[in-house]
């Protein structure tokens, strides 16, 4: 299943809708994480919030292919897509395994293909090392088995990308 996170006015909806099988439109209309770790341990995979994101932890932890389209804010991502991925923390679990060489979270859902970063807007070469960076240590965090990040300027690139 490909998953597609994005901080994109809704103009685009009817792009990203057609480019993959869910789209989790990263607009602020939800609750921020109130890191109550019950999407861990209570009710694993679910919030407790009623919201538009109270199954994000399932649907990011079956996703394939991950695409996480954000503004750059400094190398990193824009507030808004950062609560989305917040909101998914239930989609591995609160045990540890060795990835890599180091300690990570065992994941709910198993390994993953692709962690996919399409970063738009005015960016420094050191703010795209921070986001190569980045995107190394989610897709080992994470469980996938190899990340891509992709820079645009203008949002005209995104559909070849997406």
């Amino acid at each position: 299943m490909k998953v597609i996170i994005h901080d994109l006015d809704s103009q685009y909806a009817g792009m990203m809708e057609a480019a993959c099988d869910r789209v989790i439109a990263a607009d602020g209309k939800y609750a921020p994480c109130q890191g109550c770790f019950g999407c861990w341990t209570k009710h694993p995979a679910e919030c407790r919030m009623k919201d538009t994101l109270h199954q994000v932890c399932r649907i990011v932890g079956q996703a394939d292919e991950l695409v996480i389209v954000t503004k750059n804010l400094y190398g990193e991502y824009s507030a808004n897509v950062k609560n989305v991925l917040d909101r998914a923390i239930g989609s591995s679990t609160p045990f540890s395994t060795y990835r890599g060489r180091q300690m990570h979270h065992t994941l709910r859902y198993g390994k993953h293909s692709l962690l996919k970063l399409i970063v738009w807007g005015d960016i420094t070469e050191g703010e795209k090392a921070t986001f190569r960076f980045r995107a190394e240590r989610n897709a080992l965090n994470d469980g996938f088995e190899r990340a891509e990040v992709h820079f645009v300027k203008d949002l005209t690139e995104l559909e070849a990308l997406i």
